[in-house]
């Protein structure tokens, strides 16, 4: 029912502002990248994935990488992320899109799955399990947004402003709280997330070098004994390993 109906982009260069090149930052012998495809690619009700990336020449090894494990690629405007998107399923017969910018580490495949199940249900024009989004409940860096192609082609035609141009998703963010703009008229909703993984205070995005290290330390716990972890392991992780291993570390200084 959903083959050729719902896309997943994801959303990455190498010239990161914050931290450059972070989405080929290795993790356990891959870029980090790689591990997201390989996370992504379990969710079943995703038939179609795509690297959107820019036509800068350092984001050559992005496209090569995509090639490698079967993902479609296309590359558009580095700064115009609306254009981007737009262009990148227009003439597909795509009804939904999936938003996973390249700073989430994690993605949660079973999230995913429940996120999709309530869009579609919902008729929304836009859901989300981005943390915190409307009090959700989630920890940062496991989750996506999801918008249907015709409010995305809304804003493409409609929203000019630099600001809106450049943030997809701040087009329905923003919207939550300024509904006079009578042309999109968006439906938005969310998830409350499942009570064993709601820790909104946890963040697994990756911005910084100190957050990468902190993935690296992840991937450097589960690779070798379980490569399909959950965000309920990583949670248990957080709380029995890690927290204890800081711990350690303060008091050996």
């Amino acid at each position: 029912m959903l083959k050729n109906y719902l896309a997943l982009i994801i959303q990455a260069r190498s010239n990161s502002s914050r931290l450059p090149g972070k989405i080929m930052n290795d993790l356990c012998g891959e870029p980090m990248i790689v591990r997201i495809l390989q996370r992504v690619k379990k969710v079943r009700k995703i038939k179609k994935i795509i690297l959107a990336t820019t036509k800068r020449k350092e984001d050559d090894i992005l496209v090569n990488i995509a090639r490698i494990h079967n993902v479609q690629i296309f590359r558009g405007s580095e700064n115009d992320l609306v254009d981007r998107y737009y262009k990148a399923v227009r003439g597909m017969h795509i009804k939904h899109i999936l938003r996973l910018p390249g700073d989430n580490s994690i993605p949660e495949p079973s999230e995913y799955s429940r996120l999709i199940d309530y869009h579609l249900k919902s008729n929304n024009d836009f859901s989300s399990n981005i943390a915190n989004f409307m009090n959700n409940g989630y920890p940062g860096g496991i989750g996506v947004e999801i918008f249907t192609l015709k409010s995305l082609e809304k804003i493409w035609k409609y929203e000019k402003r630099k600001r809106y141009r450049e943030h997809v998703a701040l087009n329905f963010y923003d919207y939550i709280n300024d509904k006079k703009n009578k042309k999109f008229n968006f439906k938005i909703g969310t998830i409350k997330c499942p009570k064993e993984i709601s820790r909104p205070e946890l963040q697994f995005d990756v911005n910084y070098v100190k957050d990468y290290f902190f993935i690296k330390k992840l991937y450097q716990y589960f690779w070798p004994i379980k490569k399909n972890f959950t965000i309920k392991d990583v949670i248990r992780w957080y709380d029995k390993i890690y927290l204890k291993m800081k711990k350690n570390q303060k008091t050996n200084l």
